[in-house]
């Protein structure tokens, strides 16, 4: 009885209580709407400030920035015919949200090392949440959505760790 109540105990802490200590790692899948939403509007965001670095970015930048400008027009041209064949109902938006708009206003208004600099965190940033949205729509509703953000995953995963060496 004695061996139940303590493993009962344990089995309460491993679940209830150091998720909320320490933050759960265990994420609800966002609706498929929010999810087409947010990759679409960071794919938005990583063409716009790409196109922007491959013309005036260092030696370092610019390689980096063609590859996002030309795997990102890729993946949304995927998403888009996804939407446009009935396979997947969400409304793609046509225009950058807020936070992304006002990130691209500030990088354009940089030049030199201190764009470089601006540009190689905001791809960070970009790319890790990119990472975590498309992880976490692998227990996603939609199973062509699902699918696609599964082999949508590595490519992000490699440009997360490229944007990293370019700090």
């Amino acid at each position: 009885m004695r061996k139940f109540i303590v493993v009962r105990a344990c089995a309460f802490i491993l679940t209830a209580v150091l998720p909320a200590q320490f933050g759960s790692t265990a994420r609800a899948a966002p609706s498929t709407a929010d999810f087409v939403t947010k990759a679409a509007s960071g794919d938005m965001f990583e063409i716009r400030s790409s196109r922007y670095a491959a013309k005036t970015g260092d030696s370092d930048s610019k390689p980096f920035a063609r590859t996002m400008v030309r795997d990102h027009s890729r993946t949304s041209s995927q998403l888009r015919r996804l939407i446009s064949s009935g396979q997947v109902r969400a409304t793609l938006p046509t225009s950058l949200d807020p936070k992304h708009r006002n990130e691209l206003s500030k990088l354009r208004g940089l030049r030199g090392a201190e764009f470089d600099r601006a540009y190689d965190w905001a791809q960070l940033r970009a790319h890790e949440e990119a990472v975590a949205l498309f992880r976490s729509y692998a227990d996603g509703r939609n199973g062509e959505l699902r699918r696609w953000s599964r082999r949508t995953l590595p490519h992000l995963e490699h440009h997360l760790a490229w944007a990293k060496s370019l700090r």
